[in-house]
């Protein structure tokens, strides 16, 4: 498989993730949702910008892709003292919380891109982290092995496709007409 190269800009990374813990309800953000939203909008921001919108590579893990860097960003966060993060028992596992402790700095997310990051947390949010790891777990996902980066050009797998009868009819004119059909 092609390697792709993308620039990973760390304070961008760094800015996001403040930027989710600031908006997000403490109990509703742990760290699957977090690796789960940065995913999600790294992809969708490719398949409209054609460009990741920080870099970082996901790799593909059990409970779905996960963030390379995630554990060195939220070190460096809690020690620029923006986010803390306390652990905690949650139902017999335990559960990091993210709490911003200041305002995110902003000025590296333009509008386009917090309206994407809003959209994100929203669908991510409004689901289990169960739920969300499950609906990670798409053709995107699969295409990679264990523990591999899963490329940005998968992106186009997570964009669920309907065949419209235009489809059938374009591709039963195209067997006719490269005498195909039997």
């Amino acid at each position: 498989m092609a390697q792709e190269t993308f620039q990973f800009d760390r304070e961008k990374f760094k800015d996001v993730i403040h930027f989710v813990c600031t908006r997000c309800e403490t109990a509703e953000l742990g760290r699957v949702k977090l690796h789960k939203i940065l995913y999600f909008a790294d992809m969708l921001h490719f398949l409209s910008a054609g460009r990741p919108l920080t870099g970082c590579e996901y790799q593909k893990q059990q409970f779905g892709p996960t963030a390379k860097h995630l554990n060195w960003a939220i070190g460096q966060l809690r020690s620029e003292g923006r986010v803390r993060c306390e652990r905690r028992d949650f139902f017999g596992f335990a559960k990091d919380d993210f709490v911003s402790m200041r305002e995110p700095d902003s000025k590296r997310l333009s509008s386009d891109e917090h309206a994407l990051l809003n959209e994100v947390i929203d669908f991510v949010c409004a689901r289990t982290a169960r739920e969300i790891s499950e609906l990670s777990h798409s053709a995107a996902w699969e295409m990679v092995k264990f523990g591999e980066v899963i490329p940005y050009f998968s992106a186009l797998f997570l964009a669920p496709s309907e065949t419209t009868e235009e489809d059938v009819a374009w591709a039963e004119a195209t067997v006719k007409e490269l005498g195909l059909a039997s």
